[in-house]
């Protein structure tokens, strides 16, 4: 029997998260009759570029640059969380709740965060909602690489640094499950983009990419402890199209001189 890569990599915390994620992909791979593949040790690009890759999902930024056209687009998930829903979510601008600065504009020159420069969430949606407010192509007096959202709330937290973008989708879960996201609060919110898409490996047809869809939420409807752990309803259809919208961010950014968050 075939081997195949299978993992749902994009939001692991808190714990209740990763599990419910994990139920619905081991019965998902059941309903198949698919074993999984070991992809320990696998960075996520070569997750995501796998000729053996079924199922993960990634950020609708790289999708739209590292690989496009270099995947298969399954489909997106309809999450009914607080702002994230009909299949689209945005970023919080977020500072510390003690902060006296109450607006964006007033964040100017102080000290950002990103979890990285190919993120959708912390780095475009954030990057093209300042895009107006910037001075000679600069907002920030510095801007730091934290590697994860979670780390960027620890870097406000700590007081390493005062504004970053957080998915709305994860702060929904910190804010359910866990402590991360007390003290902090949301000065902004960023325009809203489709959520993360699920993909599969560039050779898989469309009609097979389609019939995947339908096992996931055929998986996900008998699974309603998962949907309401996970907030997710549904698997919308979705194709490379639907993200255009990133890039199109991206260009209105530049546009204003903005095209690098600094």
């Amino acid at each position: 029997m075939t081997q195949h890569i299978a993992e749902l990599l994009m939001y692991v915390a808190p714990e209740p998260i990763r599990e419910a994620n994990e139920r619905w992909l081991t019965r998902i791979l059941e309903r198949l009759g698919a074993t999984r593949r070991n992809a320990e040790g696998l960075s996520l690009m070569d997750l995501w570029l796998s000729p053996h890759l079924l199922l993960t999902q990634t950020c609708g930024y790289p999708l739209m640059t590292a690989l496009r056209g270099r995947v298969r687009v399954i489909g997106r998930p309809r999450y009914e969380l607080p702002d994230a829903n009909g299949g689209n979510h945005c970023s919080l601008l977020l500072s510390r709740a003690d902060d006296p600065r109450r607006s964006l504009p007033a964040f100017r020159d102080s000290r950002g965060v990103i979890n990285g420069e190919d993120s959708n969430s912390g780095m475009n949606l954030l990057r093209h909602r300042l895009a107006p407010l910037h001075r000679d192509g600069r907002f920030f007096a510095s801007v730091g690489i934290s590697g994860s959202h979670r780390e960027s709330l620890r870097g406000l937290r700590e007081g390493t640094a005062d504004l970053a973008a957080i998915d709305s989708v994860t702060f929904a879960y910190l804010a359910r499950y866990a402590e991360e996201v007390a003290g902090l609060r949301v000065i902004a919110r960023s325009a809203f983009s489709p959520t993360l898409p699920y993909i599969t490996a560039a050779t898989v047809t469309d009609e097979q990419a389609e019939a995947l869809r339908q096992v996931m939420n055929t998986t996900l409807q008998a699974l309603p402890e998962v949907r309401e752990i996970l907030g997710l309803h549904e698997v919308l259809p979705a194709s490379e199209s639907d993200y255009q919208i990133v890039l199109d961010y991206q260009q209105e950014a530049e546009a204003l001189g903005y095209g690098r968050l600094r």
